[in-house]
C-alpha cells in the first residue's frame, strides 16, 4: 500500500481559546482537525490536572491537524497567531499517510 508524506501538528492550548484557534485553522484553509481533551500534564509553571476544576475554564485541549507538507506555513502561521498570547504548545512532526487525496 502506497503511502503520502503529511505534517502532523499538535497544537495544545487553554480549552477556552479552541474556538478561536479552530476559527484561524479554518480561516488559513485547514479543512480538518481533531480536538481532544488533555487530562492533565507537566510543564514550565509545574503539574496539573483537570481532577477537582470546575467546567473546562481550566482545562486544556489538543488540537491535531494532519496536513501536506505545502500547506504548512498557513497553518503555523493562523496557529501562532492565537497560541502567542497564550499558554500552548504547538509541535510539528512528519508522518505518513493513505488517501493523500483527502488532505
Amino acid at each position: 500500500m502506497q503511502t503520502h508524506h503529511a505534517k502532523r501538528v499538535e497544537i495544545i492550548i487553554e480549552a477556552p481559546m479552541e474556538g478561536r484557534l479552530t476559527r484561524a485553522l479554518v480561516k488559513a484553509g485547514v479543512t480538518g482537525f481533531t480536538v481532544l481533551p488533555v487530562l492533565g500534564g507537566s510543564g514550565r509553571s509545574g503539574e496539573w490536572s483537570r481532577e477537582g476544576q470546575v467546567g473546562r475554564a481550566g482545562g486544556m485541549v489538543a488540537v491535531v491537524c494532519l496536513i501536506r507538507p505545502d500547506r504548512l506555513d498557513g497553518l503555523l502561521e493562523a496557529a501562532f497567531a492565537v497560541v502567542d498570547r497564550h499558554i500552548g504548545v504547538v509541535s510539528v512532526t512528519d508522518c505518513e499517510i493513505l488517501r493523500a487525496e483527502r488532505f
